[in-house]
This record gives C-alpha cells, sequence and structure tokens, in this order.
C-alpha cells in the first residue's frame, strides 16, 4: 500500500505553493495512505468538512469567518470535532494568521499546521493532484520505453532479443528514450497509464558491448522525455516464440493484449530474425496503431474488398 509522510509531502509543495509550517517539529511523522482515499470519501483534500472529513482541511476565509462567528463555547467544541476527526494537515490559506486556539490544539494533538498566500482552490487543485499521483497504484516493467511518433511505446522481449540496441536505432531516427530496462507506470486514470523512468536510471540506456550511454548528453535535450502515457506494446519474438505460419496472423498481424494495471494495452509481436530492419517495423506498427485508432484498419478493409469481389463473381457466374 503506497503512502506518503506530511514531511515529504511539505518538501515536494512547498516550492511550488509558498508553504510555511509554523511547527516543523509537530505532525512530520504523520502518514497518508491511499487505503484512506478509497475507503472514505474521492478526494483526501477539501474544506472543512466535519461529515466526510478529509485528511488535509483547508481554512480559507470562509472557515476562518464560520469559527470567528461562534460562540466560544460552540467554537471549543468545532475545533474538538476537527482534530479528533484526525487531519494530517491543517492548511490555511491566503495568507491568513492561523487562530491561537486552533494552533494549540493542532500542537496538543500532533497535527501540521501550514500556511500559504495563495487561494484555497489553487491548494485544492494542485495538492489534489499531486497526490493523486502519489498514491496512485504503480508497477515497474522490465523493458524500453519511448515516444514513437508521439505515442508511448514499450519495447518487451527476452534478455538478449536486441531492445537496447533497437532503442538506440530509434533514438538515431529522432525519437526519444523515457527508460531502459525498468519502466515505472502509474495509474493516473480509470483507464491512463503513465510511464515515467526511476531517477536513478534517467537518461541512461545500457547497450551490451558500449556499456552505459547517456542519451541525453549524446543526442541532445531532445532526445529524451520525462513521461507519456502508455498507448502500445511490441513484443519482440525471437524464433520459438513467432508464430509466422498462422494464416490470420500474416494477415492481421501477431496482435493480442496485455493487461497493465487493469487496463488492457494492445500487445503486437515482431519477429526478430537476421537482416530484418527492426526499426522500420517499429515505426510502421506505431504507424499502423495510429490509423486504427482513427478507424483505418488496412487488414480489414482488404478482407471486406476481397468479400465484395467474391460476391460480384458469383454474381457474374450465376
Amino acid at each position: 500500500m503506497r503512502k506518503v509522510s506530511v514531511a515529504s509531502l511539505f518538501d515536494d509543495l512547498s516550492g511550488r505553493l509558498k508553504l510555511s509550517w509554523s511547527k516543523p517539529d509537530i505532525g512530520g511523522a504523520t502518514f497518508i495512505d491511499a487505503s484512506e482515499h478509497r475507503a472514505k470519501r474521492p478526494t483526501l483534500v477539501g474544506y472543512l468538512n466535519l461529515i466526510h472529513p478529509n485528511k488535509i482541511q483547508i481554512f480559507g476565509r470562509e472557515e476562518i469567518n464560520y469559527l470567528d462567528n461562534q460562540a466560544e463555547r460552540t467554537r471549543k467544541r468545532t475545533l474538538k470535532t476537527v482534530i479528533e476527526l484526525k487531519p494530517a494537515v491543517i492548511l490555511v490559506s491566503r495568507g491568513q494568521a492561523v487562530p491561537e486556539d486552533l494552533q494549540r490544539v493542532a500542537k496538543r494533538a500532533g497535527v501540521a499546521v501550514w500556511t500559504s498566500p495563495l487561494r484555497g482552490h489553487e491548494l485544492l487543485t494542485y495538492v489534489q493532484y499531486h497526490l493523486a499521483r502519489s498514491l496512485a497504484e504503480r508497477i515497474t516493467l522490465h523493458g524500453v520505453f519511448l515516444e514513437v511518433y508521439s505515442i508511448g511505446v514499450l519495447l518487451t522481449g527476452a534478455s538478449g532479443s536486441g531492445k537496447s540496441e533497437l532503442a538506440l536505432e530509434l533514438i538515431t531516427r529522432g525519437h526519444r528514450l523515457i527508460a531502459d530496462d525498468a519502466a515505472e507506470f502509474t495509474l493516473i486514470a480509470p483507464d491512463v497509464i503513465d510511464g515515467t523512468c526511476p531517477e536513478l536510471l534517467r537518461d541512461c540506456l545500457e547497450v551490451r558491448g558500449l556499456g552505459v550511454l547517456n542519451v541525453r548528453n549524446m543526442f541532445g535535450d531532445t532526445a529524451v522525455k520525462k513521461n507519456k502515457y502508455l498507448r502500445l506494446i511490441l513484443h519482440l519474438a525471437l524464433e520459438d516464440e513467432a508464430n509466422n505460419n498462422d494464416p490470420e496472423s500474416r494477415l492481421f498481424g501477431s496482435i493480442s493484449s496485455r493487461s497493465v494495471l487493469g487496463v488492457e494495452v494492445p500487445q503486437m509481436a515482431i519477429p526478430v530474425a537476421a537482416g530484418r530492419n527492426l526499426a522500420v517495423l517499429v515505426e510502421a506498427a506505431v504507424r499502423n496503431h495510429v490509423l486504427k485508432s482513427g478507424g483505418i484498419d488496412a487488414a480489414q478493409i482488404f478482407v471486406d474488398r476481397q468479400a465484395h469481389q467474391m460476391r460480384r463473381v458469383k454474381q457474374w457466374k450465376g
């Protein structure tokens, strides 16, 4: 189960959201995990809510005014309820001063209190987005992840099938490397998988005989990309994996799908053999995938054309 600590969340967001932490030694070890996101409500971040509490409670002007307009006894009861709901962070927006009694009860309960000069909806939008990505399901797959013709393509295959050499050829042809060997994929929406590279492997490509190459230094910044949505998997099939004699495969290609984080991703097998220009085949496979996505299926058009011709011949003979 993925989780993120309040301290690491502050480090990630403080620069972008201009956050200040009134007492940095309080609440930093608290964790926010994905189970709370699924079990309680569709978001972990929101304005003050005592019915469906958020792990990050935002106090804007209206929330502060709501507290200020309460009688002392009611205010104490409201603050007690807020703390008993166990928020991970209380975030005060628009640079407002944190009420002393709120600061006091938060300190006593070990709850972090942050402030920001930004408006509440800006904080809400960005923190929601950041937490959604940080806590999303993710998986690491073996292969080379590239951007080919603006499509996120994962090259897979057995060790020694030539994935890295093929990736190097594609890079020299103007395509871009995202990750080599261990691409990390995150489910950021019900049917959207985002792929990126672990920090340790960023910009690196390992080619047998040449060792580890830094693609950015060799080919420039345009040869690498930080992330891309996974749209297609191309599997380099060795001779014992390939099924070249299947008539349907000869016509439509070796097409299947692979489940990645519960999403079915189109997969195509490309047989590896001496003398085949795999870079050209990958480019053709990607172009064909783009056409199919737009409703243009060359194989199906050919089958329909043949069926039409057979009907014409039958009518002529009849």
